[in-house]
């Protein structure tokens, strides 16, 4: 099958509290950036032919270069981001759809992912890019380990408490029918309206489509706080054991 990738990567990092504008995707995990990790994994991916990344304008050059020294052949642009997530997940699919024309290949399903997401595993992403070819949407999940609760109607008290049993984190990436995820970022461009992940874009403007659930398991975290380099640094070195036992 062929699927494309996005990885949105223009994180400017506020709540990791970095100077300097620095970007949250080049700090070191592991002895690698954050982006490193991220991109490895679509490159490993059997079903990723094409990997489109959106950065920060000053990122660019250092994620080509990050590109050409490892050799992940798959990254076809590196590009500069929008304003906001979704602006940029629009940049790429606009050279996206010139790439469908091009070639005239049949393109099964376009995969969104966050960069600061640095340890889905080549096999997920097979698995996602397999179930949102089949069912037209797939996003990966987890179930929540705490108690969730509305806040009341002040801002300082509880409210309800929601069921636990029948809630998921969302995650990336998300995989949708190229189609549809094309025609959704249209029209909500269209509308200047915003959501906090594709899936709700489909959403909204496929209201008959059923997304399909990936279950995932605790370690596809996104790097957004200085605690989750250290947590980072933990998951890396469980999975690189995992992967060692298999071996």
């Amino acid at each position: 099958m062929r699927t494309i990738a996005i990885i949105a990567a223009s994180g400017v990092g506020k709540r990791m509290k970095l100077e300097g504008g620095l970007s949250k995707q080049m700090l070191e995990i592991g002895g690698h950036p954050v982006i490193w990790h991220t991109i490895r994994a679509f490159e490993l991916a059997s079903t990723i032919k094409s990997v489109y990344i959106a950065t920060k304008a000053d990122s660019i050059e250092s994620i080509e270069e990050l590109c050409a020294k490892y050799g992940f052949s798959k990254v076809k642009a590196v590009i500069e981001g929008g304003r906001e997530r979704q602006d940029s997940i629009a940049n790429c699919m606009a050279l996206i759809e010139k790439e469908i024309m091009a070639s005239g290949e049949t393109t099964d399903a376009i995969l969104v992912h966050d960069g600061a997401r640095p340890f889905i595993q080549p096999d997920e992403i097979d698995d996602i890019s397999r179930l949102s070819a089949i069912y037209g949407a797939c996003v990966p999940a987890n179930r929540p380990k705490d108690t969730i609760k509305y806040v009341g109607s002040s801002p300082e008290v509880f409210g309800e408490t929601l069921d636990r049993s029948r809630l998921l984190q969302v995650q990336t990436p998300q995989g949708f029918a190229p189609e549809k995820l094309i025609e959704a970022h249209r029209l909500a461009a269209l509308e200047q309206w915003y959501a906090t992940d594709d899936a709700a874009l489909v959403e909204r403007y496929f209201p008959g489509q059923e997304i399909r659930i990936y279950e995932t398991g605790y370690h596809n975290i996104k790097i957004t706080t200085p605690e989750d380099i250290f947590i980072g640094e933990a998951i890396l070195a469980r999975l690189k054991s995992a992967q060692s036992e298999k071996n």
